[in-house]
């Protein structure tokens, strides 16, 4: 059947975070400095990656890809959920989400795989030293890229393959401020015991199997690291921490949501807001705060743009 036929629901309704307007104002004033704060601090590091040429190596430009990721992320939920706080009425079309479940799964599913990708880079770099370059060439970086990009892509596919089908006749209010599964799937009108078991195997268990096999790779990384010392120690300890604070942040959210049948519990919406708007903005500070090379091309990149500045008023 086609989804004119199955489907009657012409839109969904978001549940409101609070019944009280003033605070949704100030919820509204509060999420959208974190939304600048985060689209700032990544577009800083894409920008000082990019302007900065001793930082074109593959551990950066991956770490330019995760800034972009994390742009992308945050604006597919965050602007719309802005503008609903100071709406009375909370919806989004059918169509629109659908669209938004797709982009999110597309982006986080690249997310996720960026995330392995930054974890085979620093094995690389202290499992091979020597061999490191000539194995992460720059065409290896691009590869990779895409690859996690296209792996982002055919999750979010089958994501939408299995849903679209799905008919929707009755309830239209969902537990939730955006467009996720677990929320779209329980108002279908029809049993959907087999989809939830076949979306949890592809969202839940796939998301879990994956923090364990990072979290091993990082293990075993720390475990190799205990041969080196000095300087380098230090700098691949600190860089390492970095990546195991954001693997965490970015997976135990999605495990507590995903690995588990479709109910909502209290914590949902807490993790959800931490997940989509909170996370984007501390990868950047992580990043920054942790890595001198990052800071000091940041302070460089500052001074620059004062001398142009001067420059240009003398």
């Amino acid at each position: 059947m086609t989804q004119a036929n199955h489907t009657t629901v012409k839109e969904f309704v978001f549940q409101e975070l609070t019944p009280f307007q003033e605070l949704e104002c100030f919820l509204f004033v509060v999420f959208l400095l974190v939304y600048v704060s985060s689209v700032l601090g990544n577009a800083l590091i894409v920008v000082t990656i990019t302007c900065e040429p001793h930082l074109h190596t593959p551990m950066y430009f991956l770490l330019r890809n995760k800034a972009v990721l994390d742009i992308v992320y945050s604006s597919i939920t965050v602007p719309k959920f802005l503008v609903d706080l100071l709406s009375k009425r909370k919806t989004i079309s059918y169509n629109g989400c659908m669209a938004q479940i797709f982009f999110f799964h597309f982006v986080g599913g690249a997310d996720v795989i960026s995330l392995s990708v930054m974890a085979y880079d620093r094995c690389l770099a202290i499992a091979k030293p020597l061999h490191y370059v000539s194995i992460m060439r720059r065409e290896v970086w691009v590869s990779l890229v895409v690859a996690s990009w296209i792996g982002g892509g055919v999750h979010s596919i089958v994501q939408i393959i299995l849903m679209l089908p799905l008919p929707f006749c009755g309830p239209n209010v969902l537990d939730a401020f955006f467009c996720d599964v677990p929320q779209v799937v329980k108002l279908a009108c029809t049993d959907i015991s087999t989809l939830e078991l076949l979306m949890i195997s592809n969202n839940g268990l796939l998301t879990l199997v994956w923090f364990l096999l990072l979290l091993g790779s990082y293990t075993i990384i720390l475990l190799m690291l205990r041969s080196h010392s000095g300087e380098g120690w230090n700098k691949a300890l600190s860089t390492c921490t970095s990546h195991i604070m954001v693997v965490t942040l970015h997976f135990v959210p999605c495990i507590y949501i995903y690995c588990r049948p479709f109910i909502t519990l209290p914590m949902d919406t807490a993790l959800s807001i931490n997940n989509t708007v909170m996370t984007p903005m501390l990868n950047p500070m992580i990043y920054t705060l942790r890595n001198q090379e990052i800071k000091s091309a940041v302070r460089k990149l500052q001074r620059q743009l004062q001398s142009t500045g001067s420059n240009k008023l003398g």
